[in-house]
């Protein structure tokens, strides 16, 4: 069973999703959809997602867990994401966002909003949201997943993160972890599931 699968799995059996539809014993209760769309997000303490159009630390270990998550599916992203990038990401559908008219590069399809993207949507689901900010906060309300490096220290940024607000996301795994190096610091990848319905969207 993958993670996703096993996360999807949890919400459905909690406590808070009965087991029987009330006063019909024996009958399930319908399960919640899986989650078509998932951010994937590494934050510093202060908040800080990007510095520059890069990331403001190096953590090869975040980047190993970004490739598993992604392998496969879709990945939604802004232009300024994408040429922080520099090339298309093997094994993936790369989808970019951008309000400019005629552009183009090669390995990539170009959505125009996040709601075109997410109907071009051609690999399995989850299609996942990469960045950057405006795309996050656009993404926010239609996401069922979110997959957070939350790095405990502060970094330098230009660009950050707006936290999840508890009382629509619940923590679901936690891997703690030790980063050694020049500048040492602890972090966790998180899985956070959304707690209520996300909007609809269009993918498919």
């Amino acid at each position: 069973m993958s993670r996703d699968a096993a996360i999807i799995f949890a919400i459905m059996a909690s406590p808070s999703e009965p087991a029987h539809a009330a006063g019909r014993p024996g009958t399930a209760a319908l399960p919640r959809p899986a989650p078509r769309l998932a951010l994937v997000v590494a934050v510093a303490r202060n908040g800080a997602i990007g510095l520059r159009n890069a990331l403001p630390w190096r953590l090869p270990e975040d980047l190993r867990r970004f490739k598993a998550l992604t392998l496969g599916h879709a990945v939604v992203m802004g232009r300024r994401t994408f040429e922080s990038i520099g090339r298309p990401l093997a094994g993936r559908q790369n989808i970019v966002v951008t309000r400019e008219r005629g552009y183009a590069a090669p390995g990539v399809e170009v959505a125009h909003s996040l709601e075109d993207a997410l109907a071009r949507v051609g690999m399995p689901l989850p299609a996942f949201c990469i960045g950057g900010a405006g795309l996050f906060e656009a993404a926010l309300p239609l996401a069922g997943l979110a997959h957070v490096t939350e790095i405990d220290a502060d970094f330098e940024g230009d660009t950050f993160w707006q936290p999840l607000d508890p009382r629509q996301w619940r923590e679901m795994a936690r891997e703690s972890h030790r980063h050694e190096g020049e500048r040492a610091f602890d972090y966790a990848f998180v899985t956070y599931a959304r707690t209520d319905a996300p909007t609809s969207t269009a993918v498919r």
